[in-house]
């Protein structure tokens, strides 16, 4: 199990969010960008915005998705 913050992934806060998997972190951080806009969290709407965006520009997605992948790789697991 390894924890990145939502910070670390684009996001403007330091809630940490687990997974085996970076793709498990990924989607942890999804959830917890949609949770927070839908609770009137003004903070996280860029990077809500800029989630759902970066899957309509394929080659900038798969930039984001690469590195965010190697960021988990040296992230020391549990």
């Amino acid at each position: 199990m390894k924890t990145m913050t939502c910070r670390q992934l684009g996001g403007p806060c330091d809630q940490p969010l687990h997974g085996e998997t970076a793709d498990d972190v990924i989607k942890a951080q999804n959830r917890h960008l949609k949770d927070a806009v839908k609770a009137g969290d003004a903070t996280h709407e860029q990077a809500h915005n800029e989630m759902k965006a970066r899957w309509r520009h394929p080659k900038q997605s798969m930039d984001w998705y690469t590195s965010t992948k190697k960021e988990f790789a040296e992230v020391p697991g549990v």
